[in-house]
């Protein structure tokens, strides 16, 4: 791996912050803020099971195996640790709210995860096992992030609900995400995600994927790694073109080639991920399906690439926007990789997270009453 980060973004994907509060809703927007964040996290849950398939391996493996994947591979579709983790995340901001605080984090890893039985897939990617062991071995954050994995991608995975409580406040969705994240990263796990929950809080409210990618550029450093990495491919998403027969293919081969790294084997890289999730993002110009479908059949990193990537897609375009089928196939999860999240559904989580009257029906929830009392 180059220890330089590359050459300066291009003038075409300018860092233009955004205003703090992006404007709400509009007429003519797709959805409710309700189907927006269902979408979000929904979509989130359908890249997940869909790339899982995929995860660690070479598009010509891909092909090799399937032809081009455009839809689910496997007779029962399930999600992994990034959606067990986005659910985990997201309870434990649906009760604090934006009074969350690093050692309501720390406290929560260690009260459903790190002290308790693990499931077959022990707290999952190396990120979370580096974390889990040091949290075990009696350190606080944010030394327990100081482990061989704290740029990965795992933070970037469960992000998404940091936009959607925080919709149409990127700056604020960052540093909550943030907050979550000095448990388990650092440095460029951060930014990766903080990119993805600030483009999420934008996609809540916009139309444009083009606010979207600014809304994420706008909240991390612009001579970091992630930011470089996310410049590269959205710039190389723009340029490329289709094949004469429509084929995706020669898209999906210039966003790859403009972030991954040639043979670095850990696939789980953040700027590498993110970089490849917002490219997918705006190849498809937000189109749900099309994010997902090229995310997905670019490997690396495949769940967490579609994941992300459906996360900004279905928070663009609402709930209503991801092919039944696909949204039909996805249940609570199996609690795989955090056996304390099992029975949990994501989409309960989206309504948790939204104020209590864009809930048609839904009860006063002590937890909305909480993070109103904080926000």
């Amino acid at each position: 791996m180059s220890g330089s980060p590359g050459p300066a973004p291009e003038a075409d994907t300018a860092n233009r912050p955004p205003p703090a509060r992006l404007r709400r809703e509009r007429p003519g927007l797709p959805g409710t803020l309700r189907d927006r964040a269902r979408g979000a996290l929904l979509g989130l849950a359908v890249g997940d099971a869909l790339g899982a398939p995929a995860e660690n391996m070479k598009p010509s493996r891909i092909r090799e195996r399937w032809g081009r994947i455009e839809g689910f591979v496997l007779d029962e579709p399930a999600g992994t640790d990034d959606t067990e983790y986005a659910i985990f995340s997201g309870l434990l901001l649906a009760e604090h709210g934006s009074a969350l605080t690093v050692a309501h984090v720390e406290a929560a890893w260690h009260l459903w995860i790190a002290d308790r039985d693990e499931g077959p897939f022990r707290g999952a990617g190396f990120s979370e096992r580096g974390t889990l062991e040091n949290l075990r071995r009696g350190l606080a954050a944010p030394i327990s992030a100081q482990h061989r994995h704290a740029w990965s991608d795992g933070l970037a995975m469960r992000a998404a609900p940091f936009g959607v409580y925080a919709t149409g406040r990127p700056a604020e969705a960052a540093r909550l995400v943030a907050v979550d994240g000095t448990v388990s990263h650092d440095g460029e796990g951060i930014y990766g995600g903080q990119a993805v929950a600030a483009g999420v809080a934008a996609a809540m409210v916009s139309d444009s994927p083009d606010a979207v990618v600014q809304a994420a550029l706008s909240v991390i450093p612009e001579d970091s790694w992630t930011a470089r990495s996310l410049h590269r491919a959205v710039s190389a998403a723009r340029r490329a073109v289709p094949g004469p027969d429509g084929s995706p293919l020669p898209v999906e081969r210039a966003v790859r080639s403009a972030v991954v790294i040639g043979g670095y084997p850990w696939t789980d890289l953040a700027p590498e991920a993110v970089g490849l999730a917002f490219g997918a993002f705006i190849a498809a110009r937000g189109d749900f399906r099309g994010s997902v479908l090229t995310a997905v059949n670019m490997g690396r990193d495949a769940d967490t690439t579609a994941a992300v990537a459906g996360s900004l897609a279905g928070a663009l375009g609402g709930e209503s926007g991801i092919p039944a089928h696909w949204a039909a196939a996805i249940g609570p999860v199996r609690g795989s990789c955090l056996p304390a999240m099992a029975g949990r559904h994501i989409l309960d989580v989206a309504d948790a997270l939204l104020p209590l009257n864009a809930v048609p029906g839904r009860a006063t929830d002590p937890s909305n009453e909480n993070r109103q009392a904080a926000s």
